[in-house]
């Protein structure tokens, strides 16, 4: 990259994103029809000669999401089937569901034309499926993985296999993920892309790329709130909130009602967890924060506030907004957070 983040000025970020982390359109439309191709070949041609039938295909991730950035990305293609009645069934015949979706993929790759190019892994992993669509002529690309799953929309959302870990079903819930983050402005996508670049500068055991994706969205929830931002007051709140890591404890109620009782006792549970707590706002059984190196994005955190990218043109650091939740204490965090974000 020919400019870097942290000596970019802050009110050249705008610029920074249009020329370096924004995807091609071009490129994204191909991807987008192939995508299309794909999905509806699966559906139409995957268990044709069995009770198993592909309820839909869902695309998630970044892709899905609209805040891919340029060059190498990844996405999911969640296949929901018949044959799962449960979460647990998803182990259930998983390498001959993932070899008949490898057959169809090859199938649909020999019959159908592409304007990328189409090319499906050929490490044989019995449980994973992963396919790569790139471009003809840039030096992009999109990374899929394939994952079948049971179809829990509808269903009692805490109602999962009791040994399973925390959060191990979230696939299930990939609508719902790529939905509470499309719907946000244009300038917030963009905001998103900044930070998911300036995550990947950072080396070791990090939290996923999603909880920073969330803390992102939180900070402009709870600071400006509106179409058209700063880019770096929010460049500069997020990493604000990334040096008070150990203060955070987010959550959302969209996707579910607080007020049920089994969802209350729940959220409870997980609200008095060590900190940092961010919720999943499609699975709130998955705790983003939890268990890894948030002290080294923290450092790095600090390093680029006190740089050029964070001060404006008359030397001084350009303030974040104010998460009003920042600094709440545990107890506060169950009475106040649980019934009010």
């Amino acid at each position: 990259m020919p400019t870097l983040l942290q000596q970019t000025p802050s009110w050249d970020l705008d610029s920074f994103i249009s020329k370096f982390l924004q995807p091609n359109r071009e490129f994204l439309g191909q991807v987008s029809r192939a995508v299309d191709i794909i999905c509806s070949f699966m559906k139409e041609n995957c268990f044709r000669n069995s009770s198993t039938k592909v309820l839909k295909v869902v695309k998630g991730g970044s892709s899905a999401k609209g805040t891919a950035l340029r060059g190498r990305s990844d996405a999911d293609l969640v296949v929901f089937l018949s044959c799962f009645c449960g979460f647990a069934d998803q182990g259930t015949n998983r390498a001959e569901i993932i070899a008949e979706i490898r057959a169809q993929l090859e199938a649909c790759r020999r019959e159908k034309q592409f304007d990328v190019k189409f090319e499906i892994s050929k490490w044989e992993n019995p449980r994973v499926l992963s396919f790569t669509l790139t471009s003809k002529t840039l030096d992009h690309s999109v990374d899929f993985d394939v994952l079948p799953a049971f179809n829990a929309l509808g269903e009692l959302l805490l109602k999962r296999d009791e040994g399973a870990p925390l959060g191990e079903f979230s696939s299930c819930f990939t609508e719902l993920q790529r939905d509470f983050v499309i719907s946000r402005p244009t300038k917030l996508k963009s905001l998103i892309r900044l930070v998911k670049h300036w995550y990947k500068q950072v080396k070791g055991a990090l939290p996923p790329q999603y909880a920073l994706e969330l803390l992102t969205i939180y900070a402009w929830e709870q600071g400006d709130g509106t179409p058209q931002f700063n880019m770096a007051e929010g460049f500069r709140t997020v990493l604000e909130l990334v040096q008070n890591y150990k203060n955070l404890c987010i959550h959302w109620k969209v996707n579910y009602n607080p007020e049920n009782e089994i969802i209350k006792n729940f959220l409870t549970q997980q609200l008095r967890k060590p900190r940092p707590i961010i919720l999943d706002p499609a699975d709130p059984t998955g705790n983003l924060g939890h268990g890894t190196r948030w002290d080294l994005l923290a450092k790095e955190a600090a390093s680029y506030a006190n740089s050029v990218c964070c001060a404006n043109k008359s030397g001084d650091f350009v303030q974040p907004w104010a998460p009003s939740h920042l600094s709440i204490s545990p107890r506060d965090c169950l009475n106040y957070d649980l019934f009010s974000l």
